[in-house]
């Protein structure tokens, strides 16, 4: 089976909340992505991390992403070519 070299994380979030509360929330998120990858066995500092907003009318959702192994020399790959 091969090995998983990505994880992603999405929270909807209203637009009309505080900028607090939206720090809080990345926080959050990049908190749990870094303990996700330390259960399932990968150095959160040997990943890289991406954050894509999608606009969802009065939401936005709000997707945390790691790669790392493949996915990451993929990724530096195509945005050294940029």
């Amino acid at each position: 089976m091969a090995k998983h070299t990505q994880a992603h994380m999405s929270r909807t979030v209203p637009k009309s909340q505080s900028e607090f509360t939206k720090q809080r929330t990345r926080s959050q998120m990049e908190y749990y992505m870094g303990a996700k990858l330390i259960e399932v066995g990968v150095n959160p500092k040997s990943a890289i991390y991406r954050w894509a907003t999608e606009d969802k009318g009065s939401n936005e959702v709000w997707t945390y992403s790691a790669y790392w192994g493949d996915s990451r020399e993929k990724i530096e790959a195509e945005e050294s070519l940029t």
